[in-house]
């Protein structure tokens, strides 16, 4: 079993921080992916850096699903959701360090997001097989990596998710920050 580490919830307000932006606007990566009306899951949400972006492109009759195993961080997001009028779109739910905790969620969700998360999983097949189970078929899966995890493991991670049933269709480098875009099982969906 490999070494665990996991992000401290303090740290959590530097990656508020508007400055990160710069390199790594979750509007101008996500917008292209997101419709207004779908069921997203955030899987490692933290405070919410991507979060909130997502539920305004979501719009009121979305849901954005955000899942963390740190209790400060959900306490963190659900207050910024509040100040920010997004409280309906947002459903903050604590998982474990051991599980997302998403078996309700069996094939209901039309894209999961992750980012800086899989190389901090204590068990990365897991991790995904739990986000595949949540997927539609041909529904989206935005895995990502800080600068901080070497090029060739987010290869290695990307590579594992392909052999779990997903086609890669694009690699987005934003600064040192790698997103892979890949959808389950192939199949695009119509979103209306």
């Amino acid at each position: 079993m490999k070494e665990h580490h996991v992000f401290p919830w303090w740290a959590g307000y530097f990656l508020l921080n508007p400055v990160r932006k710069s390199t790594l606007n979750p509007e101008e990566i996500l917008g292209k992916y997101i419709k207004p009306g779908m069921k997203i899951m955030d899987a490692g949400c933290a405070m919410g850096f991507f979060s909130l972006p997502m539920a305004k492109l979501t719009g009121p009759d979305g849901k954005v699903i955000c899942i963390d195993p740190q209790k400060r961080m959900l306490n963190t997001l659900t207050k910024r959701a509040d100040k920010t009028g997004l409280s309906e779109i947002i459903d903050a739910r604590l998982c474990s360090f051991n599980s997302l905790m998403v078996g309700d969620l069996r094939g209901q969700i039309d894209l999961a997001f992750a980012f800086g998360v899989l190389h901090e999983a204590r068990d990365e097949k897991k991790f995904i097989n739990e986000i595949s189970s949540t997927l539609k078929t041909g529904a989206l899966f935005l895995f990502g990596e800080p600068h901080v995890v070497p090029a060739g493991q987010f290869n290695e991670s990307t590579e594992m998710i392909s052999e779990s049933g997903f086609v890669l269709e694009e690699i987005i480098r934003k600064g040192k920050n790698n997103i892979a875009v890949m959808r389950k099982n192939g199949n695009k969906i119509n979103y209306k």
